[in-house]
């Protein structure tokens, strides 16, 4: 995939020519897009021969969408992949005729996104994370890991609909467990390391994020924090445990960005976004990390290793 800042190439007559407009920064994301080209080559496609690739990211998380997207419908893409709520917004904004197929999304009705999951209307379809419906499945799986539990601090940014949403799901489900929730509102990277010593000194004892792709692409950096806090942590992504968080349970992004190369494939061969169901996940993963568990003193109960999905050492 070019960099944001390389020059587009000129494709051969004929040649299908796909934007990509990123969530955030490429680093923490490149297995995502690696996923979504994997998906296309599973189809018969060669990159650089039977199709073109045009990544778009900002370069920095938070950043603004708008005028990469714009840069897309000027290159006169014949489709534009995006991923999240933001970008996908920012895509629609740019164009009204260019089909986008969303590889991730967290409630795309709820979001405005499309008008129904079975009947998308307009130029948008692809993929839905369910990810507010899980919420509360966070907070359960935390609690029968740590027990102990009973401050829970809530790691989400206020000016995101997904945030306010799980929100809700999130106290509910705390509420039934006799948890007490903290709001930790963070809208910028430089607002994490203060909000989350915070909490602890507030007397939280464990913390839960919410989807956002601030949080995705800082994954790395809350990870750490919360195990210097003593905070055992969930999150919906898999790469949040690789990244040194206690557990992740959510809808597998990568099986999502590869089954978008899908929409792809059935848009470049005349579909219209309008008649493509937006599809729910089938795959979810439940991550584990043993050694982040080990050094916050817990040990990981055989029912939860039974239904992991993997175990990190």
């Amino acid at each position: 995939l070019a960099h944001p800042a390389a020059a587009a190439a000129q494709p051969a007559v004929g040649v299908p020519r796909i934007g990509i407009l990123s969530a955030g920064p490429l680093p923490p994301r490149a297995h995502q897009w690696e996923a979504f080209r994997r998906g296309l080559r599973e189809l018969g496609y060669v990159e650089g021969k039977t199709i073109m690739l045009e990544l778009r990211a900002p370069r920095e998380e938070g950043g603004r969408h708008d005028e990469l997207a714009a840069d897309l419908v000027r290159l006169k893409v014949d489709v534009i992949v995006a991923a999240t709520a933001p970008a996908i917004q920012a895509a629609r904004r740019a164009t009204g005729t260019i089909p986008i197929v969303m590889a991730t999304s967290a409630d795309a009705v709820r979001d405005g996104l499309v008008a129904s999951l079975s009947r998308p209307g307009g130029n948008v379809t692809g993929l839905s994370m369910l990810q507010t419906d899980l919420s509360g499945k966070r907070v359960e799986l935390l609690r029968e890991i740590a027990p102990g539990v009973s401050r829970l601090a809530v790691l989400l940014n206020p000016a995101s609909a997904q945030s306010v949403s799980q929100l809700r799901e999130v106290e509910a489900a705390a509420r039934a467990l006799g948890v007490v929730t903290v709001r930790l509102e963070v809208s910028r990277a430089d607002q994490l390391e203060r909000a989350l010593r915070a909490a602890a000194e507030g007397g939280a004892d464990s913390l839960i994020v919410l989807t956002e792709p601030l949080f995705y692409g800082l994954r790395a950096r809350v990870a750490e924090l919360a195990l210097k806090h003593r905070l055992p942590a969930t999150a919906p992504w898999t790469v949040f445990a690789e990244a040194g968080g206690l557990v992740s349970y959510g809808a597998s992004d990568t099986e999502n960005y590869r089954r978008a190369a899908t929409y792809v494939d059935k848009i470049l061969k005349g579909a219209k976004p309008a008649d493509l169901p937006v599809e729910q996940p089938t795959v979810f993963d439940l991550s584990v990390n043993l050694k982040t568990a080990r050094a916050l003193g817990l040990t990981i109960p055989p029912s939860v290793l039974a239904r992991a999905d993997r175990v990190i050492e």
